[in-house]
């Protein structure tokens, strides 16, 4: 790696409010992650270009997105100059020389690892595993994006950086927790990035962003240094415009540490974003899981989604509604969220800058660790019996739900909310992912189109334990029919 001294790059807010976007299809911006790969490999471009034009990019739409946290700007050129060399003395990697981002939850040596707080870190001396094998794979780390502070909320705005903004309307979020990888890839600033998915932190934003976000099975990416993130509910995942630009990222990403606790077998994403996913039954689900606020689909939401469901119907599915058996799920949840978000909390080196919400997860999480946070895990076993007989007893292969209840808030709207306040705001937009995490299953959200006024909304697709190839494949099939990949934003 190169010693050179990252850049380090945050950008003011905006408030104008632009024109909407029109649904056309677009100009490529830059390459997807795929096509940059198959680019280099053919000579067509070089790493040194693309990573040039992804940096100017990003310089360009930091003052009205502000996607990122930190900028690699010699390092990355420096690391592009040395793949250009690879590649022409014949070296083939499946990401040689193509440039990405992670989220700033990730270790990349030489950048602190700030995860949305204010305040001073110091570098991290060594890389995250996932970053390791990215590396392994030959991509070129551009930068590390915004996140809200330590991923507790679907939005990414704070006081240490300022509010995220998403390029389809940046008078609203791109989601959280990981909204700057997502207004990143949706803006065309990088092929792909790196996201983290603790209760729907790829999937909202990839809902709000239009792109496709794969929460994979739990321990199918690394989150080492830590060895069982936010007591197992978080995961890392790919974001990108397309299926198979996810799946790439994934298959390079994926592998478990040595000192990793889960370690689900191998599979092939790439390959299962080629595959014809056969004639499924799947299940449609309106209603969540109980979260005492009485959210359900906006209209707008609800209309996108059932007409996501009529094409897969019409693709030869048998698609049907259902209701899964969610029981008290929450009741596991909440100790093992705040929970973790005491632990990362507690290290912080200066708590008077952590957000008062924070604090308030601290006190509840250090008072519901322990014995409350074992039982809660504990629980899990019945957890996967209980909602699993929606796959096991009664057949389906795929469950489909909305992403989120809403569309995407406006920028502000979480300000100056108590924490009971934001987390009931937040429960009644975003009522749908965070299952998933508890049980440690994988699920895919795939754009299911716009609302009225142009903003973008989502659908889950969700099955049981290590079934990612069934879920990618379908998404793909979906893909190839709907074509999302030909809607744009404006350019930032």
């Amino acid at each position: 790696m190169s010693s050179a001294e990252p850049t380090e790059q945050t950008g003011p807010a905006v408030r104008s409010q632009p024109e909407q976007p029109e649904h056309t299809p677009r100009p490529e911006p830059v390459p997807g992650l795929a096509e940059s790969a198959r680019l280099l490999a053919g000579s067509t471009t070089t790493s040194t270009a693309l990573v040039a034009d992804a940096l100017a990019r990003i310089e360009d739409a930091q003052p009205t997105l502000n996607a990122f946290r930190h900028l690699r700007a010699e390092a990355a050129l420096a690391e592009a100059a040395e793949a250009d060399r690879r590649l022409a003395a014949g070296e083939r990697l499946p990401l040689l020389g193509v440039p990405v981002a992670v989220k700033d939850d990730t270790d990349v040596a030489g950048l602190p690892t700030h995860f949305g707080c204010d305040g001073e870190r110091p570098p991290a001396t060594t890389d995250s595993e996932a970053v390791r094998r990215l590396r392994a794979a030959g991509a070129v780390i551009v930068g590390k994006t915004n996140s809200c502070e330590l991923g507790q909320w679907p939005f990414t705005e704070g006081p240490a950086f300022g509010a995220t903004r998403n390029p389809w309307n940046t008078a609203h979020t791109p989601g959280g927790s990981s909204g700057g990888s997502a207004a990143a890839v949706a803006a065309g600033l990088v092929p792909a990035a790196l996201g983290s998915d603790g209760a729907g932190s790829v999937r909202i934003p990839a809902a709000w962003t239009h792109l496709v976000g794969i929460k994979p099975q739990r321990g199918r990416v690394s989150v080492h240094p830590h060895h069982d993130a936010f007591q197992g509910l978080t995961v890392n995942g790919p974001l990108a415009r397309t299926v198979a630009d996810a799946a790439l990222l994934l298959d390079a990403a994926a592998g478990a540490h040595p000192d990793d606790f889960h370690r689900p077998p191998a599979v092939r994403a790439a390959e299962a974003a080629r595959r014809d996913p056969g004639r499924l039954r799947i299940a449609l689900a309106w209603r969540p899981p109980l979260t005492l606020t009485g959210a359900g689909p906006d209209p707008e939401v609800r209309r996108a989604v059932a007409a996501l469901a009529e094409t897969l119907a019409r693709l030869g599915h048998h698609v049907e509604e259902a209701r899964p058996r969610y029981g008290l799920i929450g009741l596991a949840f909440v100790p093992r969220a705040t929970a973790g978000i005491a632990e990362l909390a507690a290290r912080h080196p200066e708590p008077a800058l952590l957000d008062p919400r924070t604090r308030s997860a601290l006190r509840t999480g250090t008072r519901l660790g322990g014995r409350v946070v074992r039982a809660a895990r504990a629980r899990e076993v019945r957890q996967h019996r209980r909602i699993g007989a929606l796959f096991d007893a009664s057949g389906y292969d795929v469950l489909v739900t909305p992403t989120t209840a809403a569309p995407p808030p406006n920028i502000g709207t979480f300000d100056q909310l108590s924490a009971w306040r934001t987390d009931v705001t937040m429960a009644a937009a975003c009522p749908y992912a965070w299952p998933w995490n508890v049980l440690g299953w994988p699920g895919i959200n795939v754009p299911a189109g716009f609302t009225g006024s142009g903003l973008p909304v989502g659908a889950q697709l969700l099955g049981p334990s290590r079934s990612e190839e069934r879920l990618i494949a379908l998404a793909a099939q979906l893909e190839d029919d709907l074509r999302w990949y030909e809607h744009r934003p404006p350019t930032p």
